[in-house]
């Protein structure tokens, strides 16, 4: 046993902390940019054949993308038991597979990460200065920070947000252009000729060797000015006479803020099944070092920090373990009141969960919130086997024996109690084993640490309980004489007794009435199942809050900063409100110019003293006075189940490959769903009105003037797409020349007037000659789930409401539209899981039963007490929902499990009456009836004892208030309600169906043997 004790201390020092198993679906995020693209063009030419491809990857569970203006982001979800590391091997071939149908003027190819697009950052950084222009900012982030820290292991993506990158920007005046005869391609073409950064070869002689290079590649604006790039009149052209050349950024449309304060924020990322406290603390401890490769005058500071909350809810529930512990000692003690006696348990209790962390650590398990609940929950249990056979033991004692010869009797007297208790408990968790899905495996370390420490404790207390009773109990003839409160506190016990003795005589005369009590009770739990409200997972208070920004869909940039900084004000006027990062623009995160995300980071829960969704509802009302644009919050969680990003926190999604169709239908039933009490936040991510002008070319003009639509795409790319025509080789990172035409002519639409084509003849050729413009609307984006177009609905809950009804609303309003068989209509992450985790509750608990049944009929070689052991569950459920319904607690998947646990602990107290009626009945002889009521008495303190042991060990999951505590709570709740119905109702039913299950038995004992008697008389007389 010191070997045990030992072994458990050293893995508790090796173990991983976390605030959830490391459970995600294997995820790979792609992502391609191509500036200047429609949504339209981006869906056709990149999303398009990259699907085609991905289609074909073998365990792929789900494919969704977005194609906006200038990026195309797919998001690979694949099976749960696939590794990604083999995942994302098929993904580099399928891009491969892709790469001859993707358009040749890609900038770069696709970019693949090993990331859920879902997940929140676990760690935000920003970078600041005074002295360094953005630009500059980004660069020293990019070469010096970000890629030192993309290296970590387990970091699976690192963005830069408002990440203005360097560049040399050429400004072409079309005007001047054309004024010289020279077109936007002839400028992009001498361009792409003057700077080249090429291999030139070497000189090799007899004594030296000499390297060849050249000022072949120019590097700044400066250079860029006097490049010639045509000839008029036998004078040289140089390119400031056509264009405006400036150092300046690669992208002009992004930004962001560190609270109000432009900035640059550096986004961190776990790879799905990365261990997020680990990652941070290796980013961590990387900081120092890189932060001294930059300038003294750049501010590095972390705004998010996931790991302060999951520390703190871990030391939390490790606090309610050491509370359940003394808590679980103290009732022993009330109950024994004896010291020594309560030595026993006491050291029992910490050994069993010690050598728990040993096993915990060879199965690669980490102290997590599930698995410090499993071991916080087993106290209860795992003092069961103490208490049954210390006060089997005790009672032995107090008759006269030995302390050592009360040791053996009672230990070969309770073992196969103790065994049976152990074995019927496990059985009651083999179901959680088998649970599939993300919500199985979630749960396989709860139930796994649980079952290992109740093998621990059956083991000590089989072998070291014993024991220690046999050194630590005195024999009665040399105990000291009681003191006044022993002797006051037994009479209180033995009032307890009487009173339990009497009630259950009369209790036993009428037994039929018992008989409907137990029915009544079985029939109350299945309404109450019927009628408590029903979730997924409690919403947990991370400290941190995800908001998107929506604004008008014909938004420019500019004004979309104004909004997005107001957003931002509102915000930190909030006491709750501790920091944030905000950031616009399209990029690898953000798909559209009017939206925008905001990661709010709230101060510790003992000083705001309000849940982060208190918060949300507090932020709204003043949110909502700022004009043109919309947040939509969700408190951030430690379980991602979806591969999305939507605006609130659940998804319903509507798919159909006519998109005209699906676009009319969304628009109905967003309107049919604000309209319903259940839901609040209702939004989606359709944005099919933006503004677009459509260029109609006269073919029969440009035709005829030598102009090809190739040459027009090309002309308007040059103007208007922020082209990437060339690219600056350093040491460090590369840079690119960007191709547009002046600010002042890309204001808006009538400016295309201005832009010319080269006819064949060299002439230029002004657009209006041969095209015109009409005004329209287009989408911002285009969604697709599975290669088909697709809209997502999200929603939030509204106060007091559970998921289960807001789903069976969301099913009824979509039902009531008649929407056609072509419109496809699912839930998707969270509530997608929830209903299959509804649709397999009632099974569970039935496997849970059944599995339970099975052992116990094994174990007493019977088809009837089994029955009679389980018949304590109906009271221990319909306590655990009612406690549940007066708390308002949902019944959702950490409640549920509290329920399956009750099967394991309820079922002892009918063991042990069981297991003493049936040795007295054999043994003494005793009539059923005489024989189940000793039991019952001599039962009762331990059952009582047992009972507040469990109890106790729920009392602090149930009223705990900390960081985490949300998700413990339902466990607790149904815990502490279900011991407390089912301990009132089974000490006066168990016997009464005990009773009644054994002339039943009688009876058909009576049946067969007549039936063999008259069968065996007429061969008799033959």
């Amino acid at each position: 046993m010191v070997a045990v004790l030992l072994t458990g201390l050293i893995a508790y020092k090796q173990l991983a902390v976390s605030a959830l198993p490391e459970v995600d679906y294997p995820t790979i995020q792609v992502v391609t940019f191509y500036p200047g693209a429609s949504p339209d063009v981006t869906a056709s030419a990149i999303t398009a054949p990259l699907e085609r491809q991905f289609g074909e990857l073998p365990g792929l569970n789900q494919m969704t993308s977005i194609s906006s203006g200038g990026s195309s982001i797919i998001t690979l979800q694949f099976e749960l038991n696939l590794n990604i590391d083999v995942a994302e091997q098929e993904v580099q071939a399928a891009i491969n597979a892709a790469q001859s149908y993707l358009p040749s003027g890609l900038p770069s190819p696709p970019i693949y990460s090993k990331s859920n697009p879902a997940d929140a950052p676990i760690m935000t950084l920003a970078i600041t200065s005074k002295s360094y222009p953005l630009s500059q900012v980004e660069d020293y982030t990019d070469t010096r920070l970000a890629q030192k820290i993309s290296q970590v292991t387990g970091v699976g993506l690192v963005t830069i947000s408002g990440g203005q990158k360097p560049a040399v920007r050429i400004q072409a005046n079309p005007t001047q252009l054309s004024a010289y005869g020279i077109s936007l391609e002839d400028i992009r073409a001498s361009l792409q000729q003057a700077s080249v950064n090429l291999a030139k070869g070497n000189f090799d002689g007899a004594h030296q060797a000499y390297e060849i290079n050249a000022n072949d590649q120019l590097l700044s604006s400066k250079d860029y000015q006097s490049l010639v790039v045509a000839y008029r009149n036998g004078a040289p052209v140089v390119l400031s006479d056509v264009a405006t050349v400036i150092d300046n950024v690669e992208n002009t449309k992004l930004a962001a803020w560190a609270n109000d304060t432009p900035a640059v924020i550096v986004n961190i990322q776990r790879q799905p099944g990365a261990n997020i406290i680990q990652v941070v603390d290796r980013a961590k401890q990387l900081l120092p070092q890189l932060k001294a490769n930059l300038p003294a005058s750049m501010d590095v500071s972390i705004l998010t920090d996931r790991t302060t909350t999951i520390r703190a809810s871990v030391r939390d529930v490790q606090f309610s373990l050491m509370l359940t512990i003394a808590l679980v000692v103290l009732a022993i003690f009330l109950f024994l009141r004896n010291v020594y006696a309560t030595i026993i348990p006491s050291v029992a209790v910490p050994l069993s969960l010690v050598g728990t962390l040993g096993v915990m650590y060879l199965l690669g398990y980490s102290l997590n919130n599930l698995t410090l609940m499993a071991l916080t929950i087993s106290t209860g249990f795992v003092v069961d086997d103490a208490i049954v056979m210390i006060e089997n033991v005790f009672r032995y004692i107090e008759q006269g024996e030995k302390p050592l010869q009360a040791a053996l009797k009672g230990a070969e007297q309770i073992g196969f109690t103790i065994i049976s208790l152990t074995i019927s408990l496990i059985a009651g968790l083999i179901p959680l084993l088998f649970m599939g899905d993300i919500v199985g495996r979630l749960f396989r370390e709860f139930a796994v640490t649980l079952s290992v420490t109740i093998l621990v404790s059956a083991c000590v207390s089989l072998t070291l309980t014993p024991m220690m009773c046999s050194r630590l109990l005195k024999a009665k003839a040399d105990e000291k004489k009681p003191g006044r409160l022993f002797e006051a506190s037994e009479r209180v016990y033995d009032r307890v007794i009487k009173f339990y003795g009497r009630t259950l005589q009369t209790i036993l005369k009428h037994q039929t009435a018992t008989l409907f009590v137990a029915v009544g009770t079985l029939v109350l739990t299945i309404l109450l199942y019927v009628i408590v409200p029903k979730g997924f997972f409690p919403v947990q208070d991370t400290g941190v809050i995800q908001g998107i920004s929506d604004a008008a869909q014909d938004i420019s940039f500019t004004a979309m900063a104004g909004r997005q900084q107001a957003l931002a004000q509102v915000i930190l006027k909030d006491p709750a409100v501790e920091s944030l990062s905000s950031f616009i623009g399209v990029d690898g995160i953000n798909s559209t110019l009017n939206s925008g995300r905001i990661l709010i980071n709230l101060k510790p829960l003992d000083e705001r003293k309000i849940s982060a969704s208190d918060v949300i509802r507090r932020l709204q009302p003043e949110l909502a006075k700022v004009d043109g644009i919309t947040l939509n919050m969700q408190p951030v969680q430690d379980l991602t189940v979806e591969d999305r990003v939507s605006r609130t926190e659940y998804q319903y999604t509507l798919e159909d490959a006519n998109a005209d169709e699906l676009n009319s239908w969304t628009t109905k039933l967003v309107d049919k769903l604000q309209t319903l009490p259940q839901l609040r936040d209702v939004a989606t991510d359709q944005q099919t009105h933006g503004a677009q002008a459509t260029l109609v070319i006269d073919r029969v003009t440009a035709s005829r003037l030598g102009i090809t639509p190739q040459g027009i795409d090309n002309a308007l790319y040059d103007a208007f797409g922020q082209r990437q025509i060339s690219t600056l080789f350093t040491q460090l990172n590369q840079y690119h020349v960007i191709l547009e035409t002046l600010p002042d002519f890309q204001r808006n639409p009538s400016k295309l007037d201005n832009i010319y084509v080269l006819s064949t003849s060299g002439t230029a050729v002004p657009l209006s000659a041969f095209t015109h413009f009409e005004s329209g609307t287009a989408p911002l984006a285009i969604n697709h789930q599975g290669q088909f177009p697709a809209v997502t609905i999200s929603f939030n809950l509204a106060p007091g409401t559970a998921l289960g009804e807001a789903t069976k609303a969301i099913e009824a309003a979509q039902k009531e539209l008649n929407m056609p068989l072509s419109v496809q209509a699912s839930f998707q992450g969270t509530a997608q899981a929830f209903i299959a985790s509804l649709a397999n509750e009632p099974w569970l608990i039935l496997a849970a039963i059944v599995t339970v049944y099975i052992i116990l009929g094994v174990l007493y070689e019977s088809y009837i007490h089994p029955i009679t052991i389980l018949s304590t569950l109906p009271s221990a459920g319909a306590g655990a929902i009612l406690a549940l319904l007066v708390t308002g607690t949902e019944l959702g998947m950490v409640a549920l499990i509290g329920i399956i646990l009750l099967i394991g602990i309820v079922q002892k107290n009918a063991i042990m009456m069981i297991d003493f009626a049936l040795d007295m009945e054999r043994k003494e002889n005793k009539p059923p009836q005489e024989a189940i009521y000793q039991a019952c008495l001599l039962r009762f303190r331990p059952i009582l004892m047992t009972t507040f042991a469990a109890m106790f060990g729920g009392l602090p999951l149930a009223l705990g208030n900390g960081v985490g505590s949300e998700l413990r709570k339902p466990l607790g709740i149904a815990i502490v309600g279900g011991l407390i119905v089912s301990q009132v109702l089974t000490l006066y039913t168990t016997p009464v169906i005990y009773l009644w299950f054994g002339r039943l038995a009688a009876k058909f004992s009576r049946s067969d043997a007549t039936v063999k008697n008259k069968e065996i008389i007429p061969a008799e007389i033959g």
